[in-house]
């Protein structure tokens, strides 16, 4: 790790269409390499782990070296090869864990600290009314994504959105299948259509979606770390042509866009993060042509949810803490807001209650015994072990101080988002389609 670290420092900026990792491992066979060649240029090639201890320190040095950028230059080789194919994520979780302290490291660069972001972030849930969160909405979202977004990232890849797994289907699968089904609600749009994606994260989903479709996407968010990473990816994979991020509120697409601008919009498990949900969906609907369709996934209490029920208002104070939520509304609070700004809503369904379903959506956020799962972290056990792992990265700087607490309220949201689903209190899933009425 502390040799990655030096690899950051030392390491070119990436070309285009250059995948992330590729200058780590050139810089480490050349760093391998030199280090190689000054034990063979003084005769010291060790046959050994004994045969280094009785050497001086240089030598040492140079085998440490030699033998540390080997055993990474191997790991992240053999990493690709499994990878290359159907992928779980972008990249293996060696690379996934590499580009998280990376990310890390250029918080600290861009001057953010995080320690004083995790401490604002909880100061706004530290109340039980949610009035406080809903007028200070700016901060709260751009203060959540500014510290989630690598580990969302490196946790889940690049689309930051459930989905239910259906038989026969990778992780990878279903997460696309759900969102090329959303795109499908859009009219059938001809290649080259203007689209939005309100609260498009680092953009995995338009890019997904713009390279099945062929459409033109722009993807708006209010997080900066959030659009430069989206463009950087977009760049990578050579689509910084046909979709990009911008920075901007949803809640003042008029500033952004001009108005009867977009074929179509949607948004996924991104609007709920409004105070008001009439205002984002009257600036949608003014973005949008005449006509043109509306498709989105949000976050909703069901009618299961108790408000006087002690459970159901611990699961929904840990889904908005954990997730950075003013406040969650009901299904029938979004149906009525949609049609409240002049929307026509030609369909909608909560799809957790799908048939078909061989994994629900929810079961990545309970805690499970297998140590190669994600699940493994949710337990007692492996709460520990990853709070462990992080404070004593930080304790190195290897990591910022904070990074730690990130991952407790993280592990938060998990906590509501699995008693909610198991419950059925909450989803993250209902869907609504509408549309913009010709006049």
């Amino acid at each position: 790790l502390l040799l990655y670290k030096v690899n950051q420092l030392a390491k070119p900026p990436p070309r285009q269409h250059e995948e992330d990792g590729m200058a780590i491992l050139a810089f480490n066979i050349a760093l391998g390499g030199s280090a190689t060649a000054y034990l063979a240029s003084v005769g010291k090639l060790p046959s050994g782990f004994s045969s280094i201890q009785t050497q001086s320190m240089d030598v040492k040095v140079a085998a440490f070296i030699a033998g540390a950028s080997s055993v990474l230059v191997g790991a992240v080789a053999l990493e690709s090869l499994v990878f290359q194919g159907e992928q779980f994520r972008s990249k293996g979780p060696l690379n996934q864990t590499l580009s998280l302290i990376e990310n890390a490291w250029k918080r600290s660069d861009d001057k953010i600290v995080v320690k004083n972001c995790i401490t604002e972030y909880n100061n706004l849930h530290s109340e039980e009314d949610p009035s406080k969160r809903n007028s200070a909405y700016a901060t709260l979202v751009n203060s959540y994504y500014e510290l989630s977004t690598q580990f969302y990232e490196w946790g889940w890849g690049s689309s930051f959105h459930f989905a239910y797994k259906m038989m026969g289907e990778s992780f990878g699968e279903m997460i696309r299948r759900h969102e090329y089904y959303l795109a499908s609600f859009l009219g059938g749009l001809k290649p080259g259509s203007k689209v939005l994606d309100v609260g498009c994260g680092i953009g995995g989903p338009y890019r997904n979606i713009a390279r099945f479709t062929g459409w033109d996407i722009t993807g708006i968010t209010i997080n900066e770390g959030q659009v430069r990473r989206g463009n950087e990816l977009c760049a990578q994979q050579g689509l910084d042509k046909r979709c990009r991020s911008v920075q901007g509120d949803f809640l003042a697409l008029d500033k952004q866009f001009p108005a009867n601008s977009f074929d179509g919009v949607y948004a996924i498990e991104a609007t709920c993060h409004s105070p008001d949900r009439k205002q984002v969906y009257g600036q949608i609907m003014k973005m949008m042509k005449p006509g043109a369709y509306f498709a989105c996934y949000e976050w909703c209490l069901t009618d299961k949810y108790d408000p006087k029920n002690k459970e159901h208002q611990f699961m929904k104070k840990k889904v908005e803490e954990g997730d950075g939520l003013p406040d969650i509304a009901y299904t029938w609070d979004v149906d009525k807001a949609l049609t409240s700004v002049g929307f026509e809503i030609t369909h909608s369904r909560d799809m957790a209650l799908d048939e078909g379903q061989v994994m629900k959506w929810y079961v990545p956020m309970v805690p499970g015994w297998n140590p190669f799962s994600q699940r493994f972290q949710l337990t007692t056990f492996g709460k520990g072990f990853m709070n462990g792992v992080l404070w004593f990265l930080e304790g190195i700087y290897l990591l910022p101080r904070g990074t730690s607490d990130i991952h407790k309220m993280l592990q938060q949201a998990a906590v509501g988002l699995g008693a909610g689903g198991t419950e059925g209190t909450f989803t993250p899933m209902y869907l609504v389609v509408c549309r913009k009425p010709l006049k």
